[in-house]
């Protein structure tokens, strides 16, 4: 058996030592951070990261051609589905920010297992898509109406200042991971539900506070352009078999019914909730569609149904996650909040004649709120441990908090215009190292199932590679006296793992092994060359082995 070789370390003192590092890893405290592997997709650049908590790549799925095109994520399968582009202009019919061009699934090994592109003179792919159990993709793209097309709908002729729209369509796409064939089983057009009181001769010309349900075709807070709803975000809820969609030009998100027909998705009855494809909720700014009421979002970005790696019974499981970009002049806010639903009327309940809730649940802001402000990009996630992930877009910061909103993780993405900076560079300003959010996968999630991960170095040059050794009470010494291998490490699917002596001494060594607390799980004296250890009943997470109370290593363990 090939012996992996893992860096040694010594043990230290349980107190947390703060670098002065730029990029990477700049705060980490391990008995407080919700243990996992972080994926990471900077801008400029193609690689898609899997780092761990100490910000070292343990995988990396390579692409020197394509960029983001924005959404990522790890399906339970363990593929990896991934919006890919090239830039703005590689399609010159439609190149607003987020643009896109392809979904692509590729295997733990890289290869391209399916690929579907749609970017062209009618259609684009653009920001973000979800995957459904079933393997499923809901997409998010742009679709062509001509002027003709626009001015026949009731829009405001002084409002087609690109003399067109692209207006939003989701595509539900069943790719065959075997030929590689794709099928479109269901579409939802934002152009079927429309209403405007702007040309009395259109058959949709009406009161847009009476019609909550359509989407008011000349409503423009933010501009005229031809990118009218910039759809950034959307997520998909297997239980309640509805779509959750961010739409920041009119400061909502919107929830259409999926168990509809495409026929009943183009009109307005069928479906559970019997309202066809019209929305059945939107939150966060009541003026547009034509009520009174505080605005709660400002150019929000990834909304999104709290469940990854949170089990059904979690107070915070089913809760709507937003990012709320613009929230004040100078500063944005994370939230979760949670709708009234009605499961005997299948419905979203109003309070009067608007949809709450009127306040939210959960908000963060910086203790100096000036702190985090991102007019775009940008994602908060719920971590099973209750802690939040909150990733700043713009300045390419995420960091964890925890229930007292202590920062107990951070990481600066260490790319300027997609290129690694060194380690100590302070050159990286806003818009630099942008990303369009940070999500992290607990060591346990089912797509990490027997698969092999690395100790594949940093994403920076000139890493500080002791930081996080420091942090986790570890750090790296010369080992020429007593050369150890650990294999496998991560330990992967494996109810066991062994410890080799190379320079085997017929004398008794004392193994150690601590949790990131500094509690000791298990001791042993060894005089074996090899000696086996069982971790079949360990949780996932990190350890740290120590030898004879001075040489120790990380230890990964995934189940």
């Amino acid at each position: 058996m090939r012996l992996l070789k893992i860096t040694l370390f010594l043990l230290l003192s349980t107190t947390l030592l703060l670098g002065q590092n730029t990029v990477g890893l700049t705060n980490y405290v391990p008995s407080q951070a919700f243990d996992g592997y972080n994926l990471h997709f900077p801008h400029n650049q193609g690689n898609v990261y899997l780092l761990d908590n100490c910000g070292e790549i343990v995988h990396v799925w390579a692409d020197a051609v394509y960029k983001p095109g924005n959404g990522v994520e790890i399906h339970s399968d363990g593929n990896l589905y991934v919006c890919k582009g090239r830039n703005a202009l590689s399609n010159s019919f439609i190149h607003a920010g987020g643009g896109g061009e392809k979904i692509e699934v590729r295997d733990w090994n890289n290869n391209i297992l399916w690929s579907y592109t749609m970017n062209d003179s009618t259609q684009r792919f653009h920001h973000d898509m979800t995957v459904m159990p079933n393997g499923n993709i809901l997409a998010i793209a742009w679709e062509y109406k001509s002027m003709a097309d626009a001015i026949a709908a009731g829009r405001d002729t002084t409002k087609l200042t690109d003399g067109a729209l692209w207006p939003e369509k989701i595509v539900e796409l069943q790719p065959n991971l075997s030929t590689g064939t794709t099928t479109i089983v269901w579409e939802w057009h934002a152009w079927d539900h429309l209403v405007q009181n702007f040309d009395a001769t259109k058959a949709n010309f009406g009161v847009v506070a009476t019609n909550p349900n359509k989407i008011d075709l000349n409503y423009t807070p933010y501009n005229t352009s031809a990118d009218w709803l910039h759809a950034n975000a959307i997520d998909y809820n297997p239980t309640l078999d509805q779509i959750v969609l961010s739409v920041p030009t009119f400061n909502e998100v919107w929830i259409i019914d999926h168990s509809t027909t495409t026929a009943q998705a183009a009109g307005s009855t069928g479906g559970l909730a019997g309202k066809g494809g019209d929305l059945i909720y939107r939150f966060g700014n009541p003026a547009a569609y034509g009520q009174t009421g505080a605005q709660l979002l400002f150019y929000q970005h990834d909304i999104h149904w709290a469940d990854i790696g949170l089990p059904s019974t979690h107070p915070e499981f089913g809760k709507l996650v937003v990012f709320n970009n613009q929230a004040g002049a100078d500063y944005s806010s994370a939230h979760t909040f949670s709708p009234v639903f009605d499961t005997y009327g299948w419905e979203y309940t109003m309070t009067g004649t608007a949809w709450g809730p009127t306040a939210f649940d959960w908000t963060y802001t910086a203790p100096t709120p000036q702190d985090m402000y991102s007019t775009g990009l940008s994602s908060a996630q719920i971590l099973p441990n209750n802690n939040r992930l909150i990733c700043v877009g713009r300045f390419g910061r995420s960091f964890e908090i925890n229930s007292s909103n202590q920062i107990v993780w951070e990481y600066i993405n260490p790319m300027k215009g997609g290129n690694p900076v060194a380690q100590g560079d302070t050159t990286i300003t806003i818009n630099a190292n942008l990303q369009f959010r940070m999500k992290r996968y607990p060591t346990d999630f089912a797509g990490f199932n027997g698969k092999t991960f690395g100790q594949l170095g940093y994403i920076e040059l000139n890493p500080d590679t002791v930081f996080c050794a420091n942090v986790l009470n570890v750090t790296s010494i010369d080992t020429e006296l007593d050369a150890v291998s650990v294999f496998p490490n991560p330990i992967a699917g494996q109810s066991s793992f062994s410890i080799q002596f190379e320079d085997y001494k017929a004398t008794a060594r004392r193994i150690e092994i601590f949790d990131l607390y500094g509690r000791l799980l298990y001791t042993q004296l060894s005089n074996e060359q090899t000696e086996n250890i069982s971790v079949i009943d360990w949780k996932a997470g990190l350890y740290v082995l120590r030898i004879d109370g001075r040489t120790s290593a990380k230890l990964s363990i995934m189940k």
